[in-house]
């Protein structure tokens, strides 16, 4: 793949670019969205919840923000992602290229837009007093532990998409369900023990759980929380990709 990939560099490159144009197209702040629909996200979610359930928690703002910088990477990356092969069947049904690139595409630009917002981020930790540390540099590991998790995601509902087009309206529903599973923003440590330990089959509670410990704690997960976060990535990713080399000519009939 990483050789198909090099090879198609330059196509992947411009896919990229088109769908960075084609999503700010006509719009007034253009790029900027990327930064400012998180903060608007923020925000309207600090208004609403605050009150009832920031008051036990010590930085709640960034406390918040971890939930919903991770959760809104996630939800970007599988909803762009799943139009993947629909959007660009009038291209891979007349050239053959391999279909994997569009969803790459995808995944680079909402990848970039998480960069940006990330680095907003960071600034509402310093605003927040939250310290620094050099603990901060372990957050590459469920940067790409998600990145890899999107990416598998995005396989299998791209999949599903062409068989079955009713995932596009499912998954908006289904994506706002896991966002109330995900603690983005409530505690669980009220919670029982036998909760609390549900919450980790949750793969994207890990992600946020481990910005958070990082972040507002200043300590590393444990060598299990890591293990159980890549075996959640890679099991996704794996499956993804068994999808599509399953289903690969099958596309062709179905979009």
């Amino acid at each position: 793949m990483l050789q198909t990939i090099q090879k198609h560099r330059f196509l992947l490159e411009e896919l990229v670019k088109r769908d960075f144009e084609r999503k700010y197209k006509g719009s007034l702040f253009g790029t900027a969205w990327s930064v400012l629909n998180p903060l608007m996200t923020l925000f309207i979610m600090r208004v609403v919840f605050g009150h009832f359930f920031g008051s036990g928690i010590p930085h709640y703002t960034t406390y918040l923000f971890c939930g919903t910088v991770v959760f809104g990477f996630f939800s970007e990356s599988t909803s762009e992602g799943l139009m993947a092969l629909i959007g660009n069947a009038h291209i891979f049904t007349k050239v053959n290229i391999p279909k994997y690139l569009f969803l790459l595409s995808k995944n680079a630009q909402t990848l970039i837009n998480f960069l940006l917002t990330l680095s907003v981020f960071f600034l509402f930790c310093a605003l927040d007093g939250v310290a620094f540390s050099w603990r901060f540099l372990a957050l590459l590991y469920p940067v790409v532990m998600l990145l890899l998790f999107n990416l598998g995601m995005g396989f299998i509902l791209s999949a599903l998409c062409v068989f079955y087009r009713d995932m596009q309206y499912l998954w908006g529903i289904l994506t706002q369900f896991l966002m109330y599973l995900s603690a983005v923003f409530y505690s669980i440590d009220s919670f029982s023990p036998q909760i609390q330990n549900a919450f980790l089959l949750n793969p994207l509670y890990l992600f946020i759980r481990y910005f958070r410990k990082i972040v507002l704690d200043g300590v590393f997960p444990s060598a299990g929380f890591h293990a159980l976060m890549a075996f959640d990535a890679f099991a996704i990713l794996l499956i993804g990709i068994w999808m599509y080399r399953k289903f690969d000519t099958e596309f062709l009939y179905y979009v």
